[in-house]
């Protein structure tokens, strides 16, 4: 059952914990399929997870399919997919993101312009012990108004996704975000690193749309239209 999103589950897995974005048993990733998810178990090594590993379960939690119990994380998964339908999950417990969620309390300003990809500033949520209802909620009220990253106060990060391959990149994205921020914040005193204000965040869409940004463009665009975007 889901043979293809459990794979996928396992190799995500492997790779966040290559990256040390995971490590040990510490985080979990899902991947939803309709009515059913695909995630990693409890207690599983990260690094070494194999797609007959992985549990399947449903929206309301039921174990479905695989030998192995799910995260105990699994209602913070579910929650998300239940509040915002998105399509995968990664809870990590990355260095940065972690640190920097001990050290900032309500969001993680838009300190660059690729923060956008996350829909803004990275709310905090307040801590709650984990594998809880009470924590599962927290990070789907912090993931509100489309947001793609929370930070968790005192214990790591999570991100979304319309698919894994996004939900992976936000949790990189996040990461070298929190290590900025990390950076910056000493140098810049008291009040804190700058951030973009809302006539520079609406310059840096318009400017990503008309030079098309992230896309790979034909060599020849310019030379066919010189007044194309680039």
């Amino acid at each position: 059952m889901l043979a293809a999103e459990r794979e996928r589950v396992a190799a995500a897995a492997r790779d966040l914990a290559a990256t040390g974005l995971v490590r040990g048993t510490s985080g979990n990733v899902s991947l939803r399929a309709g009515d059913h998810v695909a995630v990693t178990p409890t207690g599983g090594q990260l690094a070494l997870l194999r797609a007959e590993q992985i549990a399947v379960v449903d929206l309301a939690g039921r174990h479905v399919h695989g030998p192995l119990q799910a995260t105990s994380e699994l209602d913070l998964h579910l929650s998300a997919y239940r509040r915002h339908g998105c399509g995968a999950v990664v809870h990590s417990h990355a260095t940065a993101a972690t640190a920097v969620g001990t050290v900032l309390d309500l969001e993680l300003p838009l300190i660059h312009y690729e923060m956008l990809l996350l829909g803004g500033p990275v709310r905090v949520a307040p801590f709650a012990p984990f594998g809880t209802p009470e924590l599962a909620e927290l990070v789907a009220d912090a993931l509100a108004d489309g947001r793609q990253a929370a930070l968790l106060a005192n214990h790591g990060a999570v991100t979304v996704g319309h698919d894994l391959d996004a939900a992976v990149a936000h949790t990189h994205l996040l990461e070298w975000l929190c290590e900025v921020y990390l950076r910056a914040a000493p140098a810049a005193g008291a009040g804190g690193p700058r951030t973009l204000d809302a006539a520079q965040q609406q310059a840096v869409i318009d400017a990503a749309v008309a030079r098309r940004y992230g896309q790979t463009h034909a060599a020849d665009d310019q030379a066919a239209d010189p007044g194309a975007p680039q």
